[in-house]
């Protein structure tokens, strides 16, 4: 009987040791993350966007040149970068497990799975919804040779102003322009 106990001693010991070494290596995987963040800018340079590790925005840097755009198009563009910086979350969590606590692990697996489903790949990006400003035609009469010249319109014909009357001068106005009481 002793032998039994020995043996459930030091099978509880092992447990307790790999759940001490389990528990250490998550905690290094949770620190890693800690710090960690993603970075994505807009091809134009106009936009940037900066996510924690846990998908929140922390910094968005709009630059000068963006004035020229339309409010929409800047705030889609936004979005759309908070989307793919979160979309890489989950290969950020990869690869600080595969260096932490190892990918072998069930726990591990789900963990990446769950954040996966948390922030997915963002759908393609639309066609701009907005021409570029290089893109812009004006379509102006001096761009088509067809059309004839453009006349001015004549003048309204004016009507003759009814003639202004004069009030006759009155010495005993004052200067005033007239009497105070009628």
């Amino acid at each position: 009987m002793p032998d039994s106990i020995d043996a459930s001693d030091a099978m509880i010991d092992n447990w307790t040791k790999r759940l001490e070494e389990n528990a250490a290596r998550y905690q290094a995987l949770a620190d890693r993350m800690q710090g960690q963040s993603v970075t994505e800018r807009s091809k134009d340079g106009t936009v940037q966007v900066t996510v924690d590790s846990r998908g929140l925005l922390k910094n968005l840097v709009i630059a000068e040149t963006a004035a020229g755009k339309r409010m929409a198009e800047v705030s889609a563009q936004v979005m759309q970068l908070v989307q793919r910086a979160q979309a890489r979350i989950p290969e950020l969590l990869q690869q600080a497990m595969t260096e932490t606590t190892g990918t072998g692990d069930q726990a591990a697996v789900e963990i990446v799975r769950e954040a996966q489903s948390t922030f997915p790949e963002p759908p393609p990006e639309p066609e701009p919804a907005f021409p570029e400003p290089d893109r812009v035609r004006r379509f102006l009469p001096e761009d088509n040779e067809e059309q004839p010249p453009r006349t001015p319109p004549p003048a309204p014909p004016q009507q003759p102003q009814p003639p202004r009357r004069r009030r006759p001068v009155d010495d005993d106005d004052d200067d005033f322009g007239g009497p105070i009481l009628s």
